[in-house]
């Protein structure tokens, strides 16, 4: 289990390759708050053909982060590799019973990998230590292999409804996981 209150380093074997990735999970900071924005777009919009105002929600997110943050029951991890940003993900406090999963992305190339895993395991062991008694994440039917990992972790589907957003006809998902 990874200590929740220091920084996270991980050895990873990658997919048939026989050499080992290292990543390094970083708390955010100075500068993250931009890339995670200006990845969170591009991403989405190659992959999904999301317009520009989901990645004004996610520059709203991270400011509300940045300025309210509370940094005994909040964090923000970057996951670095070779010297580069290549993924991260959030946990905020929605009450004190309750956390919330945010801004889970995982570059590409990566994927597949178990560092997707690495990550939403971090959470729930920092969620489970700040004394949380659930977890929440809110996502989109599309993202079929980030349901398959919430699903693989214990999580459970508890709405879905259709919804126009980001320029799209989508299927939004909740999801929460009792810890």
């Amino acid at each position: 289990m990874l200590d929740p209150a220091a920084p996270a380093r991980s050895n990873l074997a990658q997919t048939g390759a026989g050499m080992a990735d290292t990543i390094d999970l970083r708390d955010l900071a100075p500068g993250d708050a931009g890339w995670v924005i200006s990845r969170h777009g591009a991403l989405y919009a190659l992959e999904a053909g999301f317009d520009a105002s989901f990645e004004a929600l996610v520059a709203e997110i991270v400011a509300d982060f940045l300025r309210r943050g509370d940094p005994m029951r909040e964090r923000g991890w970057i996951a670095w590799q070779g010297g580069q940003r290549v993924g991260c993900i959030f946990c905020v406090r929605v009450s004190d019973e309750v956390a919330k999963l945010r801004l889970f992305l995982l570059e590409p190339e990566l994927r597949g990998r178990g560092i997707g895993r690495l990550l939403l395991t971090t959470v729930l062991d920092f969620a489970r230590a700040r004394g949380y008694r659930r977890l929440t994440l809110w996502t989109h039917e599309s993202h079929r292999a980030a349901c398959a990992l919430y699903a693989a972790a214990g999580f459970t589907l508890t709405s879905a409804r259709p919804v126009h957003n980001y320029g799209h006809d989508l299927v939004e998902q909740e999801w929460q996981i009792a810890l």
